[in-house]
């Protein structure tokens, strides 16, 4: 006799299927966006219009289903931080004209500095014109969370890739090490190769409390570019721009006591 048919999975209905199809849409454009270099004005400018479209609509799924906006973004940036572009020191190095030690870290934080500086600038123009016209205010948020996301895996990237200068490894998979790397910019610190807290490849409680902090007090840092004219691309461009030296240099002088650099070269 035969016995009971299996439980066959459920189908994905198209609306699941749309919505897988988006999630990976959000973290690609969000990793290309990353990459400081290499994206024109116009093209970063149609990339963060996309993103802000993408983010509009998993927001509102997300209102519909009654999960909180800072829970929602942390979801969405635990999500990209795999797929942003890390590169090995000997990358980054053929990438910033051969440069080694200090000096490839300053060249790197200067990139990553110029890059966030120019999405507020992008952003701050684009709420601007909004401003101007009262009918469009109500896209503003997702366009700032938009931009709070490039942003934040710009940083990521950066702290990742300073890591590599200063030779601290973080051991795991990609996937592991971003989450490592999340972690630390949620904190705005170096990883600590021989501290277990600092490299735990799992978001616990306090982790993910961490992160959603971070990523709201950086979504209300952009807020300050919802002003009128330009005066939202002057702030937003050089908020963005002094909050990344920060981190820089918070990360560097923990890597510092971590690893001692070789002289630079340069």
């Amino acid at each position: 006799m035969d016995g009971p048919p299996e439980p066959s999975e459920p189908a994905k209905t198209p609306e699941v299927t749309a919505e897988g199809a988006a999630d990976r849409e959000v973290a690609e454009l969000v990793g290309r966006l990353a990459e400081p270099e290499g994206l024109g004005g116009t093209e970063r400018r149609r990339l963060l219009g996309r993103l802000t479209t993408l983010l509009a609509r998993g927001s509102r799924r997300a209102r519909a289903t009654g999960v909180g906006r800072g829970r929602w973004l942390a979801e969405v940036f635990t999500a990209v931080a795999p797929r942003i572009p890390i590169r090995d020191l000997a990358t980054i190095s053929e990438h910033h004209h051969g440069l080694t030690s200090e000096a490839l870290a300053d060249d790197l934080v200067r990139t990553a500095a110029k890059a966030t500086m120019t999405v507020g600038a992008i952003g701050g123009a684009l709420a601007a014109a909004e401003f101007a016209a009262p009918p469009l205010l109500l896209s503003a948020p997702a366009q700032l969370v938009a931009e709070t996301l490039v942003v934040a895996a710009i940083e990521v990237k950066l702290l990742a890739e300073l890591h590599e200068v200063y030779g601290v490894q973080v051991p795991g998979t990609g996937t592991q090490r971003a989450m490592v790397f999340v972690t630390a910019w949620s904190k705005q610190r170096g990883v600590d190769p021989l501290s277990p807290a600092t490299v735990s490849i799992a978001l616990g409680a306090a982790a993910k409390a961490g992160l959603r902090n971070r990523l709201l007090r950086t979504l209300g840092r952009h807020l300050t570019t919802l002003g009128p004219f330009l005066t939202g691309a002057v702030a937003g461009g050089a908020l963005n721009r002094a909050a990344t030296r920060r981190l820089a240099a918070a990360v560097r002088a923990d890597l510092r006591i971590n690893r001692a650099l070789p002289p630079s070269k340069s």
